[in-house]
């Protein structure tokens, strides 16, 4: 996983908790280094995990409820690092669509080792979208968290309902976003 994702968890709790605690929770972590992570480093998935579920105990709030936050934040820090990928769209329909075959396709070039979930788009009509998750790390939680960031991004509110399953190694999510008529 890339050391831009750790950095980014890393900096959020410090926001939310302070260096101290963030430097307790890594201290008591089974993570595979020290706790160390560059952005452009590749690190085991694992330690994401051990790293969430520390600031869980840390925080009192669940695994669930910091993975959705993590993904708000991580919005911020990808509209503000790549404001081409949101100017380039006009609401969060036409940029969630967008992820597998414009946003991936980019970061498979810079980074062709990355293990990227993927996306399939659905639109049974204008105000719904069938975004449909794929990953061997099932981070539902966080992928939901993008998903209610990218519509505040653009203004807009929508109903998000999700199944969830597995397919082998993979944790497969199914989100429903059923966007308010405007």
């Amino acid at each position: 996983m890339k050391g831009l994702i750790f950095t980014e968890l890393l900096a959020m709790a410090d926001k939310e908790v302070g260096e101290d605690r963030v430097d307790s929770v890594i201290q008591r972590c089974p993570l595979s280094g020290n706790g160390a992570y560059s952005t452009v480093g590749n690190y085991p998935s694992a330690d994401l995990f051990a790293l969430v579920k520390g600031f869980s105990r840390e925080t009192g709030l669940t695994v669930e409820a910091l993975q959705n936050a993590f993904g708000h934040h991580m919005l911020s820090v990808f509209s503000t690092g790549y404001p081409h990928f949101f100017t380039a769209k006009s609401d969060a329909f036409e940029l969630l669509a967008s992820v597998e075959e414009e946003i991936h396709v980019e970061v498979k070039k810079l980074h062709p080792d990355t293990d990227l979930p993927t996306f399939q788009s659905e639109f049974p009509d204008e105000h719904t979208m069938r975004l449909t998750y794929r990953s061997r790390r099932g981070l539902v939680d966080f992928c939901e968290g993008l998903i209610e960031a990218t519509l505040a991004h653009y203004g807009e509110t929508a109903s998000i309902s999700r199944t969830v399953s597995t397919e082998g190694h993979f944790t497969v999510a199914c989100f429903t976003i059923v966007r308010d008529p405007s």
